[in-house]
């Protein structure tokens, strides 16, 4: 009993209940201390924060925090993921440590889509506050960046205080790609690695160089998370595939051409995106890239 106090205790706030209880029925499976095994990592964080907390109180913020954290944390433990932590407004959290999950990318995925939903019920929620106080709203967004790989994962820190949380590369990976979701203008991107276990169609965005790492990597978005009708989508792919064939050939005539079909499809979501590489474009016609 004193043992199955202990693990409720340390594992209580970072996963959800029905994990708690399949650790203590299954002691044997928790090892603590350090091991490397394959994990899904995500970090999600708000848009424009310091913006947002310039108009607050102490007390306003907190409550905003919580009322943010909140419901995505839920989401997260829902989709059997672990909370790593909390830094301010951003969550970091992984998938298939301390219990085993086949179907870490897929729950890793399925639970970002779920966090922009409940997004949207936030927003709905804080607008009609705000209107209600006579205040100005502007909507919070969100950017979520997932990734996957071999990672140590375990009570990581001193013996004056550690935390179950995991390291590598691939986590910095992770919380990279995150960063990358502002510049593209999508709520979700996605590692390759990560992509390569998902059953969901996806739309490649770029292949980026990392500082540290020597082999470039891919990244993608949802479909499901760009949001437009299933046909805009449909008549999208082709054309956005050909402009990253001609943007990587530096075909610069071409892929301005190209993203002029693209943006007469009409997927605002894409917008971010396009003025993106139309800008690089401008860049690469004064210098061109070695």
């Amino acid at each position: 009993e004193q043992q199955r106090g202990e693990v409720r205790r340390a594992f209580g706030h970072y996963v959800s209940p029905t994990v708690v209880d399949e650790l203590i029925a299954n002691p044997d499976r928790l090892e603590l201390g350090g091991e490397v095994r394959e994990l899904t990592l995500l970090f999600c964080d708000v848009r424009n924060f310091t913006s947002i907390s310039e108009q607050m109180t102490a007390h306003e913020l907190t409550q905003f925090i919580n009322d943010l954290l909140s419901p995505l944390s839920d989401v997260i433990l829902e989709r059997r993921g672990t909370i790593d932590k909390y830094m301010g407004d951003a969550i970091m959290a992984f998938w298939n440590a301390p219990l085993d999950d086949p179907e870490h990318k897929a729950n890793a995925a399925r639970a970002a889509l779920d966090m922009a939903a409940r997004m949207k019920d936030l927003n709905r929620e804080w607008q009609a506050r705000a209107e209600q106080a006579g205040r100005p709203f502007k909507p919070v967004g969100i950017g979520i960046g997932i990734n996957s790989g071999n990672c140590c994962v375990g009570n990581l820190g001193s013996t004056v205080r550690f935390d179950y949380s995991a390291i590598g590369d691939d986590v910095n990976l992770a919380s990279r790609i995150e960063g990358l979701s502002k510049t593209y203008g999508m709520t979700i991107v996605l590692g390759e690695t990560t992509v390569s276990g998902l059953d969901d169609p996806v739309l490649e965005l770029d292949l980026i160089k990392v500082k540290g790492r020597t082999q470039p990597s891919r990244v993608f978005t949802l479909q499901s998370a760009i949001d437009a009708e299933p046909e805009a989508l449909k008549t999208l792919l082709p054309l956005h595939e050909a402009m990253l064939a001609a943007y990587r050939a530096a075909d610069w005539d071409e892929a301005e051409a190209a993203i002029g079909r693209c943006r007469a499809v009409g997927i605002a979501g894409m917008a971010v995106y396009y003025d993106l590489f139309e800008e690089r474009i401008g860049i690469w016609r004064e210098e061109p890239p070695p």
